[in-house]
């Protein structure tokens, strides 16, 4: 009798964790890359071929990283539209430092202490000043393209070391270098967000900035991080970019934010801050990199495609708008639930 319980119970607990797997956010979006999958690759019998698969990871690579520090941000219930053009201006001066004789491991490590650097003088201003973090980043993103346009008159750095283009284009036991790049940082990223401090008060700085303040979260500390880990992390991520392709352009980046913005939103996170996570963001990021290349292989217009990426940003939203206005509508029928049955329970001890 007692093995027939255990037996029950274990059962039950297996059918609530199967439940709660499948209410969570990132398996419908897990669902929606599975169908996203299956569909290119009855249209496109390319698609579904290793040499692609690898070649998918490699080219989603830039964009997951950008998606990842912007989660951060997005979390907090800020927005950074400097990423794409940190890309670019990072990108521009690894290029410049290596091809005037900076050693490769110097200049990425001052190109990332650069990308850095633009974080930190955004949390300045957003963290300490606080401005408007929409404002202040879309200035930032103008001035950085702007620099990169004046120092390369617009024409693209070449001559960069052999060893430092194969880190974009090379592999690892059979595996691209940047996905095992992006693979490290997402689990880092995991972690931080998941199982420290930091990341909890990542979580409640976003949730009710007043009631973290209240229970003693140092908010401008945190707000000021999440954007210093942004530039760090887009700096790697334009290291990935200028290696793979082989040189750097003032035009790199362009668009990455409303891509990071599109991959977050999709992953499940909420534009007014509190919730998010990088599983989801690497999933909303994967769905738009089977995207790009599904279309490429079936040779669609560019023009079109950008359309069609346009079309999954509004998406994506309009899905959070939805879900957040079913979110309030379910706490509101809760807490409606629980005053009737209080009231019931008065009466009833009344009488």
């Amino acid at each position: 009798m007692r093995k027939i319980y255990c037996s029950m119970r274990w059962g039950t607990m297996r059918m609530n964790k199967l439940k709660s797997m499948f209410k969570a956010k990132e398996m419908g979006v897990l669902l929606a890359l599975a169908a996203l999958c299956l569909i290119f690759s009855l249209a496109a019998p390319k698609f579904f071929t290793m040499a692609n698969l690898l070649n998918v990871t490699r080219q989603m690579a830039v964009i997951s990283l950008v998606s990842i520090a912007m989660t951060f941000v997005i979390i907090t219930g800020g927005i950074d539209l400097s990423v794409g053009s940190i890309i670019a201006f990072a990108g521009i001066c690894a290029a410049a430092m290596m091809a005037n004789g900076v050693p490769m491991a110097a200049a990425c490590l001052l190109t990332i202490a650069i990308g850095g650097l633009v974080g930190l003088v955004n949390s300045v201003f957003i963290a300490r000043l606080d401005m408007s973090p929409f404002i202040t980043t879309l200035g930032t993103m103008t001035i950085l393209r702007g620099l990169g346009f004046l120092y390369t008159g617009g024409y693209p750095i070449y001559d960069l070391p052999r060893e430092f283009i194969q880190f974009g284009q090379g592999y690892f036991l059979g595996v691209p270098i940047p996905t095992i790049v992006l693979l490290a940082v997402a689990a880092a990223a995991h972690v931080t967000l998941r199982y420290t401090s930091f990341g909890r008060h990542v979580y409640a700085v976003g949730g009710n900035r007043d009631a973290a303040l209240f229970s003693g979260v140092k908010v401008v500390r945190v707000n000021a991080w999440v954007y210093i880990l942004s530039g760090l992390i887009c700096a790697l991520a334009a290291i990935l970019q200028t290696s793979r392709v082989g040189s750097a352009l003032p035009t790199m980046g362009q668009g990455n934010e409303l891509d990071a913005i599109a991959a977050v939103i999709i992953g499940g996170a909420a534009m007014s801050g509190g919730s998010g996570t990088i599983l989801g963001t690497i999933l909303g990021s994967a769905i738009l990199g089977v995207l790009n290349n599904g279309l490429s292989l079936l040779n669609v217009n560019s023009y079109l495609m950008q359309v069609i990426t346009g079309t999954v940003v509004i998406l994506a939203i309009l899905i959070d708008k939805v879900r957040g206005a079913l979110t309030r509508r379910s706490a509101v029928m809760k807490s409606r639930e629980s005053l009737l049955r209080e009231t019931r329970e008065q009466k009833e001890a009344d009488t």
